[in-house]
């Protein structure tokens, strides 16, 4: 795992004889993703230049370290992340292969560059990438991005120069950096937590979307990201081509699957070891690499004092279950509090997802231990795991048929009660709530409920209950919401249903706009590889391929995932009602945090910076403190860019 960065172009005032020395300040800025070897290569002729930032995973030798160029010396490239499959990639180069100088998949990729091309290589790689990489012969420069999204790489052009890397704080280091904030982009943190790619916080910097090819000169400035991979191609296929098999057979070829996904990214060089929060992904992860390790797994988990959030007791049940070597950090509220002030340093643009605090601290713990670290992300996206599938889908079918007046005004009346109150009024009542209402803060999902009660659309009550502001541009001042692939039908794919439609939906947008950057910005702020073996591509395939009642049972998601745990691991110590991993920001905002959300958002401020409109956020502000309704996901949206842009 590291960090890259470079650009192409420069304007007339450049001077080149500083290429090295801008390169080298770029690579310090994102220095966390790779402390172990930076170097630098400029090609002043071609106007181009990389710099890379390494964490030694694999090869720990020199012959490891980039930028890297080709044995034939073609290709020069900086690479950010693993290729599990780049020893088969060997071996299928044949006699096309070089004289090997070490074992680093960096090297296989250069050589499969050479023999296949750019674009064949990236489409025959198993992994999590982001990578540049330059063809001295073309003087041509190709940007690609994996699959799924689970390494970042955000580019853009400054006047004259094409500024690439890992995070922005690469981007903002080199001098031809003048990128204002992008008023568009922050609507879409106000609704879903997190600014959806391909935009960024600035204006003229994009993401490159997961699963494209991105081919740029001096000649070609204009070009537009190909893809080489389309969730929606496999989504398509996978329903056309339905998994023929019984379900036990369905859950005999998810277990090979995923213990050959585990087995191939268990690739390290480096201690290793995983999250372990006792839910269903996480344990079915370390399950398997337990499995296939002749020593006790390492693994990690926080506990949060709160009963709400804390899963740390089935970790440990689950880790003692499984032979592990376990390590448990109690966290205080104090702990967790302190690292809020560290938000805007460690996510470098506005990300608004509360989770990102115990999600830090975790990472925080493990790399003491390890430098590689595997989780169990993807699960609920991929085999139909989210609450919100079901309780969409219930909602809808039963209340799409009363007139939209009548429901809205349903809504009105469920959250003229407070979400304390519904508690006590239906703590009796609990143990016979419908599946996906669950057992835990009933008022607030009532709410939640009541909030969308007036949509126009099942796609509409989804989109609804996937936003934390449902009309952001009121928020932000002279902004215009952009679309996205929620909103844009020609991105969608085509589904068989509205479950199957919320999930891919959530696999384009949610899963790498909010999950997967979560993740990788708090693991790498403390220099720790993070690797997902449930989002293989190969496992999304498959799991697409299997009718919706293969996973989704009797209102519990993730059937086939829970039966191949169930191989391992003792279904009681896994079947309880779904927590997440989060902490009480809630509680918070009207306790140990009052204070400082009360500054960030004190009108006069916010009228004098000019990004938002005072009142709407004032409203939710004094009703959140009153107890009336719980807005605390969208004012954390609101103080999150507050907090980085103070910075």
């Amino acid at each position: 795992m590291c960090g890259i960065a470079g650009y192409l172009g420069a304007s007339a005032a450049f001077d080149w004889s500083a290429g090295p020395e801008v390169l080298r300040r770029m690579g310090q800025a994102i220095a966390h993703r790779g402390p172990d070897h930076a170097d630098v290569w400029v090609d002043a002729d071609a106007q181009v230049g990389l710099v890379h930032r390494r964490l030694s995973i694999v090869e720990l030798s020199e012959a490891g370290n980039q930028p890297m160029s080709s044995a034939g010396g073609r290709f020069v490239m900086v690479f950010n992340g693993e290729i599990y499959n780049h020893l088969e990639l060997r071996d299928r180069l044949g006699e096309a292969a070089p004289s090997w100088r070490g074992h680093a998949d960096t090297e296989t990729l250069l050589a499969g560059f050479e023999a296949w091309g750019v674009d064949e290589t990236i489409t025959r790689s198993v992994g999590m990438f982001a990578l540049a990489v330059w063809d001295r012969e073309q003087r041509e420069l190709t940007l690609t991005r994996d699959r799924l999204g689970e390494k970042p790489l955000y580019y853009g052009w400054q006047g004259g120069t094409l500024l690439f890397g890992s995070e922005l704080k690469a981007l903002r280091a080199h001098p031809a950096f003048t990128a204002p904030v992008n008023r568009d982009a922050l609507c879409l943190l106000l609704r879903h937590n997190a600014i959806s790619a391909p935009h960024s916080i600035f204006q003229g910097i994009a993401k490159l979307v997961p699963g494209s090819l991105l081919t740029l000169s001096l000649a070609a400035r204009d070009a537009e990201p190909r893809r080489y991979w389309d969730l929606r191609d496999v989504v398509a296929d996978g329903l056309q081509n339905p998994f023929g098999g019984t379900p036990a057979d369905a859950v005999d070829r998810l277990d090979t699957l995923l213990r050959d996904a585990v087995r191939g990214q268990m690739m390290s060089d480096v201690p290793l070891g995983a999250f372990l929060s006792g839910g269903v992904d996480s344990s079915t992860i370390v399950a398997l690499m337990q499995a296939q390790s002749s020593r006790p797994v390492r693994t990690f988990t926080i506990g949060v004092p709160d009963q709400n959030y804390q899963e740390a007791e089935h970790a440990r049940a689950v880790a003692k279950h499984l032979g592990t070597d376990h390590t448990e950090l109690e966290v205080t509220p104090q702990q967790a509090l302190d690292v809020i002030p560290r938000l805007p340093a460690l996510y470098d643009e506005p990300f608004a997802d509360s989770s990102q605090i115990p999600t830090f601290l975790v990472a925080q713990m493990a790399r003491r231990h390890v430098t590689v670290s595997l989780s169990g992300d993807g699960g609920d996206e991929v085999f139909s795991g989210y609450n919100r599938y079901v309780l969409a889908n219930t909602l809808w079918r039963r209340f799409s048929k009363l007139p939209r007046a009548g429901r809205a005004g349903l809504g009105s009346a469920l959250t003229a009660v407070s979400p304390p109150a519904w508690d006590r009024l239906l703590r009796p009542l609990q143990s016979r709530l419908p599946t996906g209402i669950g057992q835990a803060n009933v008022g607030e999902k009532l709410h939640k409920g009541a909030d969308v009660m007036g949509a126009r659309s099942g796609e509409d009550l989804y989109r609804m209950l996937v936003s934390h502001w449902q009309d952001p541009a009121s928020v932000v001042i002279g902004a215009v919401e952009p679309g996205t692939v929620l909103t844009t039908p020609a991105l969608q794919p085509r589904t068989d249903g509205f479950i199957h439609r919320m999930m891919a939906l959530d696999t384009l947008a949610f899963l790498p706009d909010d999950i997967l950057v979560k993740v990788d910005r708090a693991a790498m702020a403390v220099s720790l590889e993070t690797r997902v073996p449930l989002l293989d591509h190969r496992v999304v395939a498959f799991a697409w391929s299997l009718p919706l009642d293969y996973k989704l049972r009797g209102g519990v998601g993730k059937w086939p995932l829970r039966q191949v745990l169930y191989r391992y691991v003792p279904r009681e110590l896994i079947e309880r009602p779904k927590m997440g991993f989060s902490v009480p920001i809630d509680t918070w905002l009207r306790g140990p945090l009052r204070d400082w959300a009360e500054d960030l958002l004190e009108p006069g401020r916010l009228a004098q910076e000019g990004y938002f409109n005072p009142a709407p956020i004032r409203r939710k502000w004094d009703e959140h403190l009153s107890g009336r309704r719980n807005w605390q996901y969208a004012l954390w949206d609101v103080l999150m860019f507050q907090l980085w842009l103070r910075r």
